[in-house]
């Protein structure tokens, strides 16, 4: 399985989702989301091209 996260480049501290969006500490940070994801053996890409690659990656594998 393979993921992408958005919001690596976001300013620290900038608010992101909709607004009914709760977040407390570095829960909601994209690096806390990649390693959510990794802990549970998700490839996470950080762009959108990095992301094709692991998706390649993965499927070559099969």
């Amino acid at each position: 399985m393979v993921a992408y996260v958005a919001g690596f480049t976001a300013p620290e501290g900038k608010t992101m989702g909709h607004a009914g969006a709760i977040v407390s500490g570095s829960a909601g940070t994209a690096q806390a989301k990649k390693e959510a994801f990794e802990a549970v053996g998700v490839k996470v890409g950080k762009t959108p091209s990095e992301t094709a690659a692991l998706m390649r990656e993965v499927i070559s594998s099969l």
